[in-house]
């Protein structure tokens, strides 16, 4: 048997059944997965026409050996037919008939849009590209604009950074080709129920993203596939006659009688639209100030603030797979960790978890100190890092106002600064010592980059973080045990979790008090993480496309029903 991808298929004549919850043993291969399922409904191999994995996850409880879980679809050969019956009935397993048919990703009906003014996407991360995408499947003429650096020249920027701690203010892991997530773990994981997910997954491995984001639970591309990934989306959108322009930085919106008009590119050009994607990420403090001075609409918004704890790789293995830690079929282990303090009225959880992963500074300003984590691929690295954090409410900022948030971040990353050394160094300290109040003692390894210096991280944390943080911990190590050891590191600090502002915006996408302006992703306050932008990048430009009076050239866009890995 051998395993190809395929991504759009239709199903004919013939029985097609749903299989959820069949599992394999640690060492046995998915060639296996025909006979188990020939066996589960008590026919022949010979009566199954086609097997697709949809999904695969990794049952891994303490109490009983790590297996993978599968969800199926399976075709049967024409003419064969099945029945449930009771005695068929296998705990854990879940057969039904049928399975969804494909739906149509865009269809926008009537003759085709004529502009005077094309649409203006601004921002090249997930939401803008997926934005420009959109617009460009339906025969709309698109000019993307980014303030940073294509993937090549970007990379040159950030290594500089790492290595010496040179920062570029305009080109760093926030700014630039791909966004932020192009130095991340490259998560496809999303709690957003949308029939789109599937799309853009597709678009993604068609191009080069790994095939496995297609069934795995947990889906990632890493970093290194990542950068391959957006270049080739950037030359398929120039392919549809998509405009982009990088170093080309939005400095002031042209706003009149409430519309958009235009905007203004580093301070001198004026570029004419009515209708303009706003897809800025939560980094652009300076673009927040400028919306906020021409009167747009804008609310403080709930985020969070906390660290990065890293651990030797082995320790969370051992943790979560016991005595099976090590086996070659399991992959690095994750965690995902919540705990509610009540007598805080807080939340700590862990946020954006990178097994096989290392620690990265990702400053967007000069003189403040932001963590973030970042994998490639193969998640090939000894430690094992995740974000913890803590709410930040409203009523905890100092200042009034839509951009209180953002003061707030600074201060603490300013601190962090400081305290590092004042040279984009982090300030670290062993989580032991952290949670007994000792002095900050020397560490061990850490993978962090541009370098560390031993600091108490109760200084550079608001002091009621530094407090939820402590009891979230001891949590968690009653949930896992072994978590709080002296090999664990803190790094501080994470403040880039989910952007402190919301743009507003009504149920037509346009801003509540500036039309034709449709604020979208993580900078809009909307969205969180590669999928989730991508959703709202995608809805951003039907939107605008409703605003037209749905009106639209011929293209369009047609989403696989249930994408997967095909066994054959």
């Amino acid at each position: 048997m051998s395993i190809t991808t395929v991504g759009i298929y239709q199903w004919v004549k013939s029985m097609v059944l749903k299989i959820n919850g069949l599992a394999l043993a640690l060492g046995e291969r998915e060639d296996l997965l025909p006979v188990r399922v020939a066996s589960l409904l008590g026919l022949s191999e010979d009566a199954i026409a086609d097997l697709r994995v949809i999904r695969r996850s990794i049952d891994a409880r303490r109490s009983r050996p790590p297996r993978f879980v599968y969800l199926l679809v399976v075709r049967l050969v024409e003419g064969v037919d099945w029945r449930w019956t009771p005695e068929r009935e296998t705990a854990g397993i879940r057969v039904t008939e049928g399975v969804d048919g494909p739906d149509e990703f865009q269809k926008h009906s009537g003759g085709s849009a004529v502009f005077e003014r094309r649409p203006v996407v601004a921002g090249c991360g997930p939401a803008g590209l997926f934005a420009a995408l959109t617009l460009a499947m339906n025969g709309l003429p698109v000019l993307l604009l980014e303030r940073g650096k294509t993937v090549p020249e970007r990379l040159a920027d950030v290594r500089d950074f790492w290595e010496r701690g040179v920062l570029n203010p305009e080109s760093h892991v926030h700014f630039g080709e791909g966004g932020a997530g192009t130095f991340s773990d490259g998560k496809l994981t999303t709690r957003v129920k949308n029939p789109y997910t599937a799309w853009v997954k597709q678009v993604l491995a068609d191009m080069g993203a790994p095939a496995e984001i297609l069934s795995d639970a947990r889906p990632h591309i890493g970093t290194d596939r990542l950068r391959e990934v957006v270049v080739n989306l950037r030359n398929r959108l120039i392919g549809m006659d998509c405009e982009i322009r990088f170093r080309a930085r939005v400095t002031d919106f042209l706003i009149c009688r409430e519309k958009i008009v235009g905007v203004v590119v580093n301070g001198s050009e004026e570029i004419r639209t009515d209708h303009l994607i706003l897809a800025i990420g939560q980094s652009a403090d300076d673009t927040y100030r400028i919306l906020a001075e021409r009167g747009v609409a804008l609310a403080p918004k709930p985020f969070a603030v906390g660290v990065r704890v890293e651990h030797p790789q082995e320790i969370i293995n051992g943790i979560q797979y016991g005595r099976w830690a090590g086996h070659p079929d399991l992959p690095p282990a994750d965690y995902s960790l919540t705990a509610k303090i009540a007598a805080l009225n807080r939340s700590v959880y862990s946020f954006c978890m990178c097994p096989g992963g290392v620690v990265i500074g990702c400053s967007a300003e000069a003189g403040g100190v932001i963590t973030n984590g970042m994998s490639r691929f193969r998640r090939e690295s000894p430690f094992a890092n995740s974000a913890v954090v803590v709410n930040v409410k409203i009523e905890d900022l100092e200042r009034e106002g839509p951009l209180a948030g953002l003061a707030f971040r600074r201060h603490w990353e300013e601190m962090a600064f400081l305290r590092g050394g004042s040279d984009y160094g982090a300030p670290v300290q062993r989580l032991t010592d952290f949670m007994s109040g000792r002095d900050a003692l020397p560490i061990g390894r850490c993978s962090f980059l541009p370098g560390v210096r031993a600091a108490a991280l109760g200084d550079v944390l608001p002091p009621f973080v530094t407090a939820a943080l402590k009891r979230g911990f001891t949590e968690f190590e009653r949930k896992m045990p072994g978590f709080i050891t002296e090999e664990a590191t803190l790094i501080g600090v994470e403040t880039r979790t989910s952007s402190p502002v919301r743009i507003l915006r009504g149920e037509d996408g346009q801003g509540v008090n500036t039309k034709g302006l449709f604020p979208c992703g993580e900078g809009a306050g909307y969205a969180g993480g590669i999928i989730s932008s991508a959703l709202d990048g995608i809805r951003a430009a039907e939107r605008l496309i409703q605003s037209l009076g749905g009106l639209a050239a011929t293209c369009k866009m047609v989403t696989p029903a249930k994408a997967g890995v095909r066994i054959t």
